[in-house]
């Protein structure tokens, strides 16, 4: 046997085992129990932003708000949960159809605490409309805003976006989170069944199918305040409230500009600028939700493509006069036109390009036109505004018309409206720092009822995907004496081409004086894959073929457009996008040369020379002139800027901690009560338990019989 020292070690480390092993068993049933207890709902946020002057957005209360859910089906079960509530908060399950204004703004304004979240299901059965963007979009920072000519919120027929309800711009005490999948909607829906759809007048008497959203959002009051709250705070703990809505723009010029000396830097005034924009974000009600399919992939899809045809028809300049073409595509032109604003704002202090492109700044002065693409709706039926008297603008006109008439391309332009009631363009941004700045602005009427909303996207498009790249080498042009069998003549490929073809002859005549002479025209398969990319899936051909050989297949998800906050890296749309233009605006090196470039040989000649996959993803080297831009507000360069000028987009976005939902069993308040009632009394007689076994634990307890020290005196037992 061993020694009392021994056996009483092996004692305490068996209890110490049975310890840490009964502690794992009550924490693997404590998870089991919790998990039983609670079901998670997967769904996107809508979130805080904040201006200015104003405060938008949702967010849930700091510790999560809990409400009883509530399936509406019709506008008396939003009467419901207003006027009656007997077991509140409530927490609305709402169908598209029924997500109006007047509907949340009653369950806001008039719900107060017994309305504590609003969960939105994806079920488009019943739409016919769906747009949470304002009437007139960026209201505040356009030419001519508050104006009786200017854009009218009241008067739809007067609007930009007839179909808004403009829920984007208020602000909600509680969280709106939005639910797409079926099977989670299907939880929901026979949570509510089993526990809530019955005696309605007494549900407090019973249990109920809850959830709880935790979404809070940190900042408050408007951007002024919420960086001055982050400046304070930083400097005794290091706290953020919100950031500054804030990005990349991207760029390409048609041929090369001319390469000087970081000392020799000076805007040239000779040389001269035909700038063709596009805006290429987009936004929601809800975080990473929406594609923007009409409202802006549609005029980004036709500059790319215009590009890409003065690219393949004008690898070189003509004549030494003839002027440069560059391409922009603005981001954050959805709050108040940030990535535009800052272009100005750079052209005017000499800060564009940046000094590492080693090519000579440009100014306003550079740029004798502008052609700015709105949104093309209905792309066989095209606008032309401008708000100065321009040389250019018949010119255009007639190009347009005369161009249309010889390649029967089903696009009509209506005569040009002298007018500064523009559409929201880019065209404001470089307006409303002078007045006479050369923009024409070619846009179609309003036509997308889905405008900035989580329904914009490939059905509204009415886009199906063709996926001929296998047969079809999308990067050359297609001959327009040639008939088109893959495509339908109405579908969106051959529609897009149309117009794109259109004004890129448009823009060649601009450029070298002379009318077209050839008969190619854009590719409907470089839009097909061009669509399907960012609509649909990154891990696309064209996307592939951008991109070096050894590149990682990415997500098969559409890229976010979304601007977001400041990041290292720019985000995913901006960087496919410069690799995009790169390969498609960029010239190859000639044949005799590029047969024998290797890709060290390309990488050795450095910027601005690349290696892309190519459409045969063998690799191929290019000389590219694609660039990034800074897209954010010259509001945060100015300590002392004043926010409520309205000069400069102020846009911010709130910090968060965590994002979730989950639905559970609410138990009635008479079973929480006599929950409370059994423990209390539970404990009162442990109390009194306790004190009794201790006021006899000499009678219940001998102690000597299992003490193992030696007694002086036996009598002491």
């Amino acid at each position: 046997m061993g020694s009392p020292q021994v056996t009483n070690v092996r004692q305490w480390a068996t209890l110490l085992l049975l310890l840490v092993i009964a502690a794992s068993v009550q924490n693997a049933d404590s998870q089991r129990i919790k998990d039983n207890m609670y079901a998670s709902i997967s769904g996107a946020h809508c979130f805080r932003r904040l201006n200015g002057t104003h405060v938008t957005g949702c967010s849930s209360r700091q510790g999560g708000s809990i409400g009883v859910l509530h399936l509406v089906r019709s506008v008396a079960d939003i009467d419901f949960v207003v006027e009656h509530h007997p077991a509140g908060p409530y927490a609305p399950v709402i169908p598209p159809h029924l997500f109006t204004r007047e509907n949340i703004l009653r369950l806001r304004d008039q719900g107060g605490e017994h309305v504590s979240a609003v969960v939105l299901i994806n079920n488009a059965s019943e739409l016919v409309q769906y747009s949470q963007e304002s009437r007139c979009p960026n209201q505040f920072s356009g030419l001519i805003s508050g104006t009786a000519d200017s854009c009218s919120v009241e008067q739809p027929e007067k609007s930009w976006n007839p179909w808004g309800t403009g829920l984007l711009l208020e602000d909600f005490p509680f969280p709106i989170y939005y639910v797409p999948h079926p099977e989670e909607i299907q939880k929901m829906v026979d949570c509510f069944a089993k526990f809530n759809n019955f005696d309605l007048e007494y549900q407090h008497r019973r249990s109920l199918c809850s959830i709880e959203i935790k979404s809070f959002m940190s900042a408050a009051v408007d951007s002024r305040v919420c960086l001055a709250r982050s400046i304070f705070f930083n400097s005794l703990n290091p706290v953020k409230f919100c950031d500054p809505l804030q990005g990349k723009n991207v760029f390409a010029t048609l041929f090369p500009r001319v390469q000087v000396k970081l000392e020799d830097r000076k805007v040239d005034l000779n040389e001269r600028i035909i700038l063709v924009s596009s805006r290429m974000d987009t936004t929601t009600m809800f975080d990473g939700v929406g594609v923007g399919a009409m409202d802006s992939l549609v005029p980004f899809t036709v500059l790319v493509s215009v590009s890409h045809f003065l690219a393949k028809v004008l690898p070189k300049r003509l004549q030494d006069d003839n002027p440069n073409v560059l391409f922009m595509f603005f981001n954050g032109e959805s709050y108040d036109y940030i990535g535009s604003q800052r272009f100005v704002y750079d052209l005017q202090k000499g800060a564009f390009p940046t000094k590492g492109g080693l090519t000579n700044p440009l100014s306003l002065d550079n740029i004798d036109l502008m052609i700015d693409l709105g949104t093309f709706d209905d792309p066989n039926n095209l606008r032309i505004y401008h708000a100065s008297e321009l040389a250019a603008v018949p010119q255009i006109a007639q190009a347009i018309d005369q161009i249309n008439r010889k390649w029967n391309l089903n696009v009509t332009a209506e005569a040009p409206v002298l007018t500064k009631n523009l559409p929201p363009v880019s065209s404001h941004s470089f307006l409303r720092e002078n007045a006479s700045f050369p923009s024409v602005v070619v846009t179609s009427a309003p036509g997308n009822r889905y405008y900035h909303s989580i329904y914009d996207d490939s059905e509204n498009l009415k886009f199906v995907y063709g996926n001929h790249s296998r047969t079809r080498d999308f990067t050359e042009l297609e001959d327009l004496q040639q008939t088109i069998v893959d495509f339908p003549t109405n579908s969106i490929q051959m529609r897009l081409r149309n117009v794109s073809t259109l004004l890129g002859m448009t823009l060649y005549e601009l450029v070298t004086k002379t009318a077209y002479p050839g008969t190619l025209g854009t590719s409907p398969y470089l839009i097909d894959e061009f669509l399907y990319c960012f609509l649909e899936s990154a891990d696309c051909p064209l996307f592939m073929a951008a991109v070096k050989p050894d590149f990682p297949r990415p997500f098969p998800i559409s890229p976010q457009r979304y601007i977001s906050v400041h990041s290292t890296l720019p985000s995913e749309a901006s960087s496919w996008t410069i690799r995009l233009l790169g390969f498609l605006v960029g010239q190859p090196l000639p044949n005799d040369t590029a047969a024998n470039t290797s890709r060290a040989d390309c990488q050795a000649l450095h910027l601005p020379y690349n290696w892309f996959a190519g459409y045969s993803g063998h690799g191929e080297c290019r000389l590219t002139t694609q660039n990034f831009s800074q897209a954010s507000s010259p509001a945060f360069l100015d300590d002392d800027y004043d926010f409520r000028s309205g000069r400069y987009s102020t846009w911010t976005e709130s910090t968060w901690r965590e994002m979730s939902a989950r639905i559970f069993l609410q138990p009635a308040a008479s079973h929480e009560t006599l929950t409370l009632s059994i423990g209390f009394v539970v404990m009162l007689l442990s109390f009194v338990l306790v004190f009794l076994i201790n006021s006899r634990s000499e009678v219940l307890f001998n102690q000597c019989g299992a003490s193992t020290v030696p007694i002086a005196s036996p009598t002491q037992c």
